[in-house]
This record gives structure tokens, C-alpha cells and sequence, in this order.
């Protein structure tokens, strides 16, 4: 049967009615050719609209749309009822009442046909094929009838409802709107179907005639209109919108959108010369081997193999070379997989090629279009989009998955005209008003986290549902709205710059969505060449920018999620006996926690550089002959950044990648030597095969490296067998310590009886009733084998009459490795042991520690232990105490007070703690204990802190001196600190005779020591005051000094004083006393410096006291100079500041011995057997510099020092 033939499948009866009502509606006139309308038009319009919702729709037939096609309703009638309306006749109703019977006509019989697998029947694959070449007249018919604009009409018949205010239209009203927005988006959609043959011109269907149709009739300008009041006034309408908007411009490409002429006539250039250069390989490799007038000949090779067999290869092309012998041998062996063709396989590839088909467009309809796209940009983006956001988000019932893919791909097809715009050169901004200063504010609707939110939870979706085709849109959607934050990052404007940082932020904040995107690519399956490409393109632009941004901002933060364990048992619920194994499946549940962690983008490009990851970026590479230089660099940039910059070539050593790489440079069907990538990739594939031989011919210490080497490139490399690949040998783990559990302890209030219960308690609600039976038993074999060895021991004593010797210690012997592993894991098990009396050999976080039971540990206190965990087994205590607290509320964490401060204490006496220890070193005394938290109604309420509106952002340098100062604040908070752990009320008790016998004996020192002291202070004035008088280094400054000094030493001793006080004057040695200064590195009361420093008592001779003073003769003339020769007056810093003991300038330059100042720290006092060692000013300062400077900063070196009382005098060779 002819497709044009009337079909005889359809009823009689139902044919003879349509056609009646059909003749009713009217028809041409008999007095002229004009068309006349029939007396009952209306009414049998009206009747077909009728047949068409009771017939068609509700039995699921054609029928009816058959019998009007044929009837040629379309073009017959309805087109000529729409004629005979015209613009003047405006107040005409009876035209308009015809015109919109007509339009609901329409709008059925032009509404896009699918074919749906399960609801499809014989009738419609028999009606289909007719029908969608009827619709591709009626479109041809509409756009281009002669004596009216029919779409014009269309508006006309819209405008007055649409002229009404949204709160007064009707609902006629606003299906009058609806239905002509309908009919706009079937005329878009109708296209020639591609089995089918054609019926005309097929230009006249065309992309570039619908657009231009639309723009002469007006159809832009509404679509403009409901488009910048589809926020308010038209929200039901923006789907439709939304749609044709969709088949108005999928498959146009932006950047060409907004191309000059020139530059048009310039790309097409480039295009050709690209297609021809491709025909022209195509055609030089094809005559390698083209057919000569010999080829009638037939040609057969027999080709001996490795194991003596033989193969049969025909044609002559065979014979030529090797390769191609070989060639024909392996396409022989190909095994051609067979396609997996499902339910929707062909459809979803239908789906794919319709929005990614190209569509070129003549250059009237492209100067339509960019205007359109201009205008809508400027006025009508922002309001649709944000309304249909907020329409998705809520998952309104007018939003349909397609709706959803419609939106995502017209968000990525506006931000690359947007950009494709600003590229431009005729790109002026528009106006905006003085709260809009950012030129980005008209597309700021896809901008904003709820967007982000959006596509986010969609890509998951389409992604866990494997739905390629709207995955395949949500990342295009992505893709551009990175590369729009990518441009507004460069722009010359620092509010768009602002802007695009604070994006940046919020999209890279989350590691969901790196692990999503990274997710992505490791999911291709064969998903086709658009969907490949976008992923590709997602994942390279993705990388790009978060590389590019983790190094702008060196401490970048993202939210990480980590999966923990929380108990779910309320506390004080005991668990029955009968649910215990269902208690005990139930008591954790999992939970994502939300952290916070610093970004490393090497940890994150880890994931990207895997086996399933090359693989889909090879896809892609496969098809290298159709790919653009743009997609060509992609694949380059990842397998460079694979090879070289991670070092991960051993990836590409595979026989089908290397066979690859070789054919794209060396063909045969490789790149071009004229492509401007081909350099590139050459010099890739030389490096790659370079680096394969050189792994193949490693030298190792075992043999068959080679051959191993051949075996694993037929193969996939797995992570566990990179390693060893690389580098000849297995990858040594060193895995860490465990950590032991916090120490628990009883709270005050725990009586010695009640302690063993808690404990019990504590393991039976947690189910470890095996643990305590253990427990139990082990406690039973303790009291035998102690009772036994009583037993033998008294009788022993008996006979001989001796002292009995301690009982041997008995080991707690673990049952099975899990036991043991219980026994260093378990804290509340190891307070259960404790608290019998056990005790553990070995470190803390030793694993293989034991238990034991100590020689201590009597018979009576095991026998007593046994019956209190007997007792509170079988009875165990609902409540603890008088309030019958529970058994969890008696015990508490030692490891948060006392046990961090002697922690803390005891690090501070290792080794090098003098040399690199901080500001916590510097202390006196470690900080005090933390203070019980107060009641809530003892609290003093915080006053609320008001910060600045308009604060200025610090620089790094004002936030570098902020950290210092505080930093200088806490150090002399943490000096004048007198810890509470050190002071006891026994240090205010006094034993008066003690005293006296102190007081005597310091007494007797001092008069022995008196002699030598006063000889030692001469001799060092005499020298002194020579080199003061003969010496011309000292500058002018320092003479001046000492003359106004009158020659006295920093002591304030005089020549006057020191030969009465030789003459044993006592008037004049008490007058030395007070004149006297305290030395500036010493306290201001003697009890701390004379009792330390000046002992020399028996113990020590006179030359040691001599030797001893003297050095401290030279610190004290060396303080004093650097005191007179400073400007400041540094009087009242001694009594509070630490004095500097840091070289002037002037020691600097001769060199004399590096001294440091004593600390009163107590770590270095019990190091240095109580003299105290510290740092001074400048090596402190030294050992606080900013990690970043740690290569530019000489590390300090611990001093090899000689200790004479207070002052610590380093080895030449360290003193620079």
C-alpha cells in the first residue's frame, strides 16, 4: 500500500463522521475562489475536538488524526479560518471565538508523536509513519502561508488574556495561554523524520526558517515577555517556555553565535581546509595498497610460526611487507563483541544524537538569534531560571524528568554565549542600577548555592540510577558554570574576582564533590562519544581550576566525611537476657561526621590516576580522527600528568595502549604531521616508549625480570602490584604503634567495696559477661596456686626455723589471641584488673604486655575479689550510691587533668628539649590545674562582643605581629605562673631548729670563702681598668662613660671602696653591701642566687672559686656594657624583664664566647642536677621562626657547654 493511500484499516463509520463534520466547517466559495465559512463552523469544530479527546485519547488510537489528515483539515481549513481574521478586526468575536476553535485543533494534531514500548499497539506503528510526514506539512503550511501570518494570529489571540494581572486572569484565561505557548513549541519541535522521505524543500522546516519565521511574526518578542515575568506574573508558563527555548537552540553552537561574518566566513575556512586535509590522508594511506589492474589474481600465504604451525593469509596485500601480513593476521583474529541492544538502546541513542547534532544556521536567522539571546540574557535568564529552581527543588507537578534535562542543558548552552559574548568585541555591558556593580548580576541566578545544591544532588541521582542521558546534561550544566567562574576570576574587576573566590570556596569546600566527579570517570561503559566527551571535559576542567586554586590558597579547607561509631544504649537501660544478641547488633550504628581537614591536591589527583580513570580518557583517544585539537590536548594533558608528573608510566605499559600510542603518531589512520598537535603527542609517545624499555632492561637481583615484565603488559596494573613494578622490590608497610586506651579512674566518692562492682558492671552492660567470666576464673587459679605455696612454705618453715620467702608472682595467662588483644584495648577490662590489684609489665602501648598477680597481692584479697565478682554477676546492682547513679557515672577519664600535666612534664626532660623546645619550655612552672566548671546559676553571663560592620581584612604582616604579641603575653602569664601542682600546705609549715642549723652552717661558708672572694674582685678591677685605660677599641661613647663612672666597675664598686674594704675596714664593707647592685641575671633576694651560685664550700677549692667567679666576673662586665651603651633606660625592666645575654653588635664582630642565660626551669634543673639552663632572647626568637622559613632559618644547635654556677659558656666552634 502507497503511504499517501487512504488506509482501509480505519472504521467506516468513524471515517464517514469525521469527514461530514470536516465538510460542515466550510469550504470555497461558489462565487469566487475565496474560502466561506460554514453557518455551523464553530459547532463542528468544537465536535472534532470531541472525536478526538473521546475517540483517539481514550482508546489509545490514530484513527481520528488519520481521517483529518487525509480530510485536509490543516491546510483546507482551519489555515484559511486563521487567514480571515485580520489585525483591524480586533472587536470581531465570532473571528475570534473561530480562530481559537482552530488553535486547540492545532495543538493536538501538531503535538510530537513518541512511540512508548509499552503502551505502543498495531494501531499505532500503522498510523506513526503518516502522521509524522502529515505534521512536517502542517509545519510548512503554518510558517509559510501565503496570505496571512498565522503565528501573529496565534499572538493576537493571547494577548488580551495575557494583558490581565495574574490575580484576575481566569483559569480560560490562562489555558488560552498555555494553549498558544503549545502550539509555538510543537511548530519547534516538528523536524523531518530521518527514515522517511520527504514531501518539499526540507529548508523550509529548517532551524534557520522556524527562527526567522518567529522573529518576523512576533513570536520572539512574547517569548521575551513571558520570559522576564516568569518569576511572577507567568510561573505556570515558564516549563513551556522552557521547552521552547530548548528546540529553538539545541545543537547551535554559541561561540559561532556571535562570530562576525568574517569571522564566520573564517571558521567554515578552517573547517574545510581541516576535512580536505583529513580526505587527502585518508586517500595517501589508501593508495599505499590500491587496487592495480593485477588484483584479479589471487593470492595465498602460508606464515610459519613461533611453534611450527602454520597460517593462512589471502590477498594481495599480504605480500607487500610484514606489517600488513601481520595486520590482516590479528584483524582476523578480532573478536567482534556482540552490542548489548535493550529496551531503550535505541532510543536513548536517538535522544543522545538529537540535542548533539550540529545545526548550522544562515546568517539572517543568526542575526535574529544572537539578538534574541542578547535580549534574554539582559532581561529574562534570572527570572526563569530562578523560578524553575525553585519549581525542581520542590518537585512541583508540572516539572518532568525531560523538563529537568532541558534545564541543565539550557544553563551550560546561556553561560557559554554569555561567554562567547564577552569574547566579542561588540560586547558592551548593559546598564545597571547602583546596587548591581557586578556586570556578571544577569546570569547570577545560576550562581548561588541553591544551584550547586542542585546539580549536585542531581549528578548523585543520575549517577546512582544510571541515567547517562541526564547525567550527561547536569555535567554540562557543571562544566560551564566553572569555566564562568573562570572568567570571573580574570576579570579586571576585583568585585567579579570576590565574587569568583567565594564560588570557588563553596563548590571545592565539599570532598563529596571531588569524589563524585572522580566516581564519574571511573563509570564510563560504553556510554558514547557526546557522553565522553563531557565527562572528559568536566573532569579536565575540574582538575585545572581546584589545582589552580589549592595554590592560590596554601591553606585551603575542605569538609571531609568520615564514617564513626556511636552507641545507641541510653544510659541506666540494661539489656534483657532473651534480646541480648539483637541488643548487641543494634548498640552501634553508623554515622557520617562531618570534619574539617586540609586539601592535598597530590591525595586527590591519586584518585584521578587509576586503571578504570586511563581507561575512559583512551576511550576517548580511540577516536583521535574525529576529535578536536581542544579534545586531543585534554587526553594529552592526563597522560602526561599520569607519566610524568607522577611518575605512573608503568600504567600505559599495556600491548593494546602501546599499539595505541605507536598507530596515533606512526599510522597507519594516526594524526597528521600538520595538526598542531601532533608535535606534542610525538614527543609523549617517544618518552613513554623510552621509559617502557629502559623498565623492560632493569637490572634486578633475580632473574627473569624480562620475561615477567612481557607477561604483565598484556595485562591491567592493580595498586598492589605498582610498587613492585616499578621498582623491583616489595613495598615495606611500617605500621604504626597502637595506641593504648585512656586511664580510667574512680570518682571521689567511690568506697573501696563498691569499686570491684562498678567495674563488673561496666562489662556486663557492655556484654562482655565472657570477659568476667575470665576473669573469674583466672582470679580461682591465682588462690590454688598462692594457697598451695603457702601449704608447702609453712611446712618448710616449720622444720628449719627461717623467715618465709615471698610468694612468686603468678602471670594472668590469656585464653586466645582475641583475649590478648582484649587486654590492651579494652579500658574498662584493664580497670576491672587494676582495681583487684594486678599490675602490668611493660610499656604502655605494648601490645604483648602481661598481668600479673604481685607478691603483694595476699590469698584473703583474691578470695575477697573472687566473691565480690561472684556477687555482682549474679546479682548485679541496679544503682550506685544513694541517688543510684549508674555504673558509667562512677568512673572518669584521668588522662584530661593531672596525667597531660605530668605527661607534659616529663617530655620536657629529654635531651633536646634545651635546644628546640618553645614557649612552654620558657615557663617556670607548667600551668595550673583547671578549675571546677561552675553551677549554671553561678555563671556571670558574657557580655556580647559587637564586631565592626565595615571591618578592613588585617594583612599577613599585622596578623603575624597580632600572633606575636600574643604570643609574648602568654609568655609572661606562663612566667609569673606559681602551679598549684608544686605548692602544698606543707610548704607553709617551718621546723625553727632546721632553720637555725641552715643559717649556721650558710654562716660558716661565708667567712671561709670571705678572704678569696674579696682577692678574686680585686684582681679582676685591676685588669679591667687596664684595658679600659690602654685599649682603643672602646669608642668614645665608653670612655665618656667610665669617666663619669669614676672608674667604678658594674658593680658599683670604687677604688676607694675596694682598698678600705682590703684593710678589713667593716665600716666600708657595709657600705660595699649597699652600694652593691644585684647582677642583672640574678633574682633580687639572696636565698635564690648566694646559696646556688657561691657554693664553694668544702667540695670545691680555692681555684675552682676563683675560676668560677671570674667567668662570672666576665658575664657581669659584658652585661654591663650592653647596658651602658643602650640608649633606653632600662632601670625598671630589670626587676620584670629577663635579661638578654645575645651579643652586641660590637662582640658580633670580634667573636668572643656565645653565653646563655639561666633559666629557672624545672626540666632543665633536674637535667643539669639542678642548675638551671636556658636560652636567651635571640635563640629563642630563632627557634620560633615560621615554618615556611625553615629553609632560610639556621637551625640552632644544642650548646656543648661547661656549667660554673648560673652561666652556661659554649665551645668556640658553636659560639657563631
Amino acid at each position: 500500500m502507497e503511504l499517501w493511500e487512504k488506509s482501509e484499516t480505519v472504521d467506516p463509520e468513524v471515517r464517514a463522521y469525521v469527514y461530514s463534520l470536516v465538510n460542515v466547517v466550510g469550504g470555497s466559495s461558489a462565487y469566487d475562489d475565496t474560502y466561506s465559512i460554514g453557518d455551523d463552523a464553530l459547532a463542528a469544530l468544537n465536535d472534532i475536538l470531541r472525536w478526538l479527546r473521546l475517540y483517539d485519547e481514550k482508546l489509545n488510537r490514530y484513527d481520528v488524526k488519520r481521517c483529518l489528515a487525509e480530510a485536509n483539515l490543516v491546510q483546507g481549513d482551519l489555515l484559511e479560518i486563521l487567514a480571515l481574521w485580520p489585525e483591524t478586526a480586533t472587536d470581531n468575536k465570532l473571528r475570534g471565538k473561530l480562530a481559537l476553535a482552530c488553535i486547540q485543533l492545532l495543538v493536538p494534531l501538531t503535538w510530537p508523536l513518541d512511540l512508548e514500548d509499552e503502551k505502543a499497539t498495531v494501531n499505532h506503528h500503522r498510523h506513526l509513519p503518516y502522521l509524522q510526514l502529515a505534521q512536517v506539512g502542517y509545519k510548512r503550511a503554518v510558517l509559510h502561508y501565503e496570505h496571512a501570518a498565522i503565528l501573529r494570529t496565534a499572538v493576537r489571540v493571547a494577548l488580551p488574556s495575557m494583558t490581565q494581572p495574574r490575580r484576575e486572569r481566569s483559569k480560560r484565561d490562562e489555558g488560552i495561554i498555555k494553549l498558544v505557548m503549545y502550539l509555538f513549541r510543537n511548530v519547534a519541535m516538528i523536524t523531518q523524520p530521518q527514515m522517511l522521505p520527504s514531501q518539499g524543500d526540507e529548508n523550509e522546516i529548517s532551524r534557520s526558517s522556524t527562527i526567522d519565521v518567529f522573529h518576523e511574526q512576533d513570536v520572539l518578542n512574547l517569548l521575551l515577555t513571558i520570559g522576564s515575568g516568569a518569576s511572577d506574573d507567568f510561573q505556570d508558563e515558564d516549563v513551556v517556555l522552557l521547552e521552547i527555548l530548548f528546540h529553538l537552540l539545541k545543537g547551535i553552537d554559541p561561540k559561532k553565535l556571535f562570530m562576525h561574518d568574517e569571522q564566520v566566513q573564517h571558521h567554515e575556512a578552517d573547517e574545510l581546509r581541516m576535512l580536505m586535509q583529513k580526505e587527502r590522508d585518508m586517500h595517501k594511506s589508501y593508495r599505499k595498497h590500491a587496487p592495480s589492474r593485477h588484483n584479479r589474481f589471487g593470492t595465498m600465504l602460508w606464515v610459519k610460526r613461533g611453534d611450527e604451525k602454520l597460517s593462512t593469509v589471502t590477498g594481495q596485500t599480504s605480500i607487500t611487507n610484514g606489517d600488513a601480513t601481520l595486520q590482516i593476521m590479528d584483524a582476523s583474529k578480532k573478536w567482534n563483541k556482540p552490542k548489548h541492544h535493550g529496551k531503550h538502546a535505541g532510543l536513548e541513542e536517538l535522544r543522545q544524537a538529537d540535542f548533539c547534532q550540529r545545526i548550522d544556521l544562515t546568517e539572517t536567522a543568526r542575526k535574529h538569534l544572537r539578538s534574541f539571546v542578547e535580549d534574554f540574557l539582559d532581561s529574562g535568564f534570572n527570572p526563569l531560571f530562578s523560578g524553575l529552581r525553585k519549581a525542581i527543588a520542590s518537585e512541583a507537578d508540572r516539572i518532568s524528568p525531560t523538563h529537568q534535562r532541558h534545564y541543565f542543558y539550557l544553563i551550560s548552552w546561556f553561560l557559554a554565549a554569555e561567554r562567547a559574548r564577552r569574547t566579542a568585541t561588540t560586547f558592551t555591558p548593559p546598564p545597571t542600577s547602583a546596587g548591581e556593580e557586578s556586570t556578571y548580576a544577569y546570569i547570577a541566578a545560576v550562581l548561588d548555592d541553591h544551584t550547586f545544591a542542585l546539580i549536585s544532588r542531581s549528578m548523585q541521582r543520575y549517577l546512582d540510577e544510571k541515567s547517562w542521558l541526564d547525567l550527561h546534561t547536569t555535567l554540562l550544566a557543571f562544566t560551564s558554570i566553572l569555566l564562568t567562574v573562570h572568567d570571573m576570576s580574570e576579570s579586571p574587576d576585583e568585585e567579579d574576582q570576590e565574587i569568583a573566590e567565594n564560588i570557588q570556596n563553596r563548590i571545592f569546600y565539599h570532598e563529596a564533590t571531588h569524589d563524585r566527579i572522580v566516581q564519574i570517570l571511573r563509570s564510563y561503559n560504553n556510554q558514547g562519544l557526546p557522553y565522553l566527551d563531557a565527562v572528559t571535559e568536566c573532569v579536565h576542567v575540574f582538575v585545572r581550576m581546584l589545582e589552580r586554586y589549592s595554590k592560590q590558597n596554601a591553606e585551603l579547607q575542605i569538609q571531609s566525611k568520615r564514617r564513626a561509631r556511636k552507641k545507641a544504649r541510653k544510659a541506666g537501660v540494661m539489656p534483657n537476657e532473651d534480646d541480648q544478641e539483637a541488643d548487641n547488633e543494634d548498640a552501634r550504628e553508623a554515622q557520617l561526621t562531618a570534619t574539617e581537614r586540609r586539601f592535598d591536591f597530590a591525595r586527590f589527583s591519586s584518585k584521578l590516576l587509576t586503571q578504570p580513570c586511563l581507561n575512559t580518557f583512551l576511550a576517548l583517544l580511540q577516536y583521535h580522527a574525529d576529535l578536536t585539537p581542544e579534545q586531543l590536548k585534554r587526553c594529552h594533558r592526563y597522560l602526561y600528568r599520569l607519566a610524568f608528573k607522577h611518575d605512573l608510566a608503568i600504567l600505559l605499559f599495556r600491548v593494546d595502549i602501546l599499539l595505541l600510542l605507536h598507530k596515533l603518531v606512526k599510522g597507519p589512520g594516526g594524526l597528521s604531521t600538520e595538526s598542531p598537535a601532533f608535535q606534542d603527542w610525538d614527543t609523549l609517545v617517544r618518552q613513554v616508549f623510552r621509559r617502557c624499555v629502559r623498565w623492560m632492561e632493569k637490572e634486578t637481583e633475580g632473574e627473569g625480570w624480562k620475561e615477567m615484565c612481557v607477561v604483565e603488559m598484556l595485562f591491567s596494573k592493580i595498586p598492589a602490584s605498582v610498587y613492585y613494578l616499578q621498582n623491583g622490590i616489595e613495598r615495606t608497610v611500617e605500621r604504626r604503634a597502637p595506641r593504648p586506651p585512656a586511664q580510667l579512674g574512680f570518682k571521689a566518692g567511690v568506697s573501696e567495696v563498691m569499686k570491684v562492682p562498678v567495674a563488673v558492671t561496666l562489662l556486663l552492660e557492655q556484654g562482655k559477661a565472657d570477659a568476667v567470666q575470665w576473669v573469674k576464673k583466672e582470679m580461682e587459679r591465682a588462690v590454688q596456686e598462692r594457697t598451695a605455696w603457702e601449704d608447702i612454705n609453712s611446712a618448710v618453715d616449720e622444720g628449719a626455723g627461717t623467715e618465709r620467702p615471698p610468694p612468686p608472682p603468678i602471670f594472668l595467662i590469656p585464653d586466645t589471641e582475641e583475649r590478648k588483644t582484649q587486654l590492651f584495648k579494652d579500658k574498662h577490662l584493664r580497670l576491672l584488673l587494676a582495681t583487684l590489684g594486678l599490675e602490668r609489665l611493660g610499656a604502655s602501648d605494648d601490645v604483648d604486655g602481661t598481668w600479673l598477680f604481685p607478691a603483694e597481692l595476699s590469698t584473703q584479697r583474691l578470695r575477697e575479689g573472687v566473691e565480690a565478682i561472684a556477687k555482682t554477676e549474679f546479682d548485679p546492682p541496679t544503682g550506685f550510691g544513694e541517688e543510684g547513679r549508674a555504673a558509667a557515672d562512677m568512673v572518669r577519664n584521668l588522662s584530661s587533668s593531672a596525667v597531660a600535666v605530668v605527661r607534659r612534664t616529663a617530655n620536657t626532660y629529654s635531651d633536646d628539649d634545651s635546644a628546640s623546645s618553645g614557649d612552654e619550655a620558657e615557663a617556670l612552672f607548667p600551668p595550673n590545674l583547671r578549675s571546677p566548671r561552675q553551677k549554671d546559676d553561678e555563671r556571670v553571663p558574657k557580655r556580647r562582643r559587637l564586631t565592626k560592620r565595615n571591618r578592613t581584612e588585617l594583612t599577613e604582616a599585622e596578623v603575624d605581629a597580632k600572633a606575636a604579641e600574643r604570643s609574648k603575653k602568654e609568655q609572661e602569664r606562663q612566667g609569673k605562673i606559681k602551679s598549684a601542682l608544686y605548692v602544698t600546705k606543707s610548704d607553709d609549715e617551718s621546723d625553727s631548729e632546721a632553720d637555725a642549723e641552715f643559717f649556721r652552717l650558710e654562716e660558716e661558708r661565708r667567712k671561709a670563702t670571705k678572704g678569696v672572694i674579696n682577692g678574686a674582685l680585686t684582681r679582676e678591677t685591676e685588669k679591667k681598668k687596664k684595658k679600659t685605660t690602654g685599649g682603643e677599641a672602646m669608642g668614645k661613647r665608653k670612655r665618656a662613660v667610665d669617666e663619669e663612672s669614676g672608674n667604678e666597675d658594674e658593680s658599683g664598686i670604687g677604688e676607694e671602696d675596694e682598698s678600705r674594704m682590703r684593710e678589713g675596714d667593716a665600716e666600708a664593707e657595709m657600705v660595699l653591701k649597699k652600694k652593691r647592685k644585684t647582677l642583672p641575671f640574678e633574682e633580687e633576694s639572696d636565698s635564690d642566687a648566694s646559696n646556688v651560685d657561691m657554693d664553694v664550700g668544702d667540695a670545691v677549692g680555692d681555684e675552682d672559686v676563683i675560676t668560677k667567679l671570674s667567668k662570672r666576673r666576665a658575664v657581669t662586665e659584658s652585661s654591663s656594657e650592653a647596658e651602658d651603651v643602650s640608649e633606653d633606660d632600662a632601670e625598671g625592666e630589670e626587676k620584670e624583664e629577663t635579661f638578654s645575654t645575645s651579643p652586641t653588635a660590637a662582640e658580633k664582630t670580634t667573636g668572643p664566647r656565645a653565653l646563655a642565660e639561666v633559666n629557672g626551669n624545672v626540666a632543665a634543673g633536674l637535667r643539669h642536677g639542678g642548675r638551671t639552663i636556658g636560652l636567651g632572647d635571640k635563640e629563642r626568637n630563632t627557634l620560633d621562626q615560621d615554618e615556611e622559613d625553615e629553609d632560610d632559618v639556621p637551625v640552632t644547635k644544642p650548646l656543648r657547654s661547661s656549667i660554673r654556677g648560673r652561666i652556661v659558656i659554649a665551645d668556640d666552634e658553636d659560639s657563631d
